[in-house]
């Protein structure tokens, strides 16, 4: 099959196929006599693959990938997929561990406009919004539960809690009186700082998990291809 061929029946374009072919995704292409690239169907299964692994888990890890399985041990390739597996499921794992933390504190949290100067709380005030004691909220300061600002004063320095802060500590007093343990709630924290926009938190969590579900699939998809290329790669040439 030649190049226009191949790029038919991988749904990719002649250019595309060439450029894919140079950055060894596929295997390097054997030529005729005239010079003419000549593809296989081996060469169809690896493009296919290769666009539902980039969608999966990007572009350049699947390059990465589609030019380690064909060298390494099957048992070595094969774990190399699995950890993409494994990895889209941390992520759907963290974006429920921050949904269930949000969810856990109502809705409070889920439009945050600029701080002013009167969004910041001092220890003692937020101590007694939340009903613990400041030792509570050093500890939670201390394991990395709540971030502070730390602000100069005639006797030294001060605790400041601005928004960020104060939703912190309200997520991790909700989630101890559910009963969460403190790693538990460091692994929330950990998830909901990972936010790039908090605004609308978990509408934009909705739409991370469905994404991620449409990368599963994606991945999914990718893998019964990707065995065949993984135990093809071993097997003796003309059998």
């Amino acid at each position: 099959m030649n190049t226009a061929g191949v790029a038919a029946a991988s749904g990719y374009s002649v250019q595309q196929v060439r450029d894919l072919e140079a950055l060894a995704v596929i295997p390097a292409a054997a030529r005729s006599r005239n010079g003419y690239r000549q593809f296989s169907a081996d060469h169809v299964r690896g493009l296919r693959a290769y666009r539902d692994l980039a969608y999966a888990v990007g572009p350049v890890e699947a390059r990465r990938a589609m030019q380690g399985i064909r060298l390494q041990p099957p048992d070595q390739a094969a774990a190399l997929i699995c950890q993409f597996h494994a990895r889209l499921n941390d992520e759907r794992e963290q974006a429920l561990t921050a949904q269930r933390a949000l969810r856990a504190i109502g809705t409070e949290a889920t439009t945050d406009a600029p701080d002013v100067e009167g969004d910041f709380m001092t220890i003692t005030e937020l101590s007694r919004a939340l009903g613990v004691r400041a030792s509570t909220l050093r500890f939670w300061e201390k394991v990395g539960l709540v971030a502070p600002e730390r602000v100069a004063t005639r006797a030294g320095t001060a605790r400041r809690y601005a928004v960020p802060a104060i939703r912190e500590a309200r997520i991790t007093a909700g989630l101890r009186a559910g009963g969460y343990r403190v790693p538990d709630v460091q692994k929330a924290i950990t998830a909901v700082r990972a936010l790039n926009d908090v605004s609308d938190s978990l509408a934009a969590l909705d739409t991370r998990l469905q994404a991620i579900g449409r990368r599963a699939l994606a991945l999914l998809r990718a893998g019964t291809l990707l065995a065949e290329i993984i135990e093809g790669a071993r097997q003796p040439q003309g059998s």
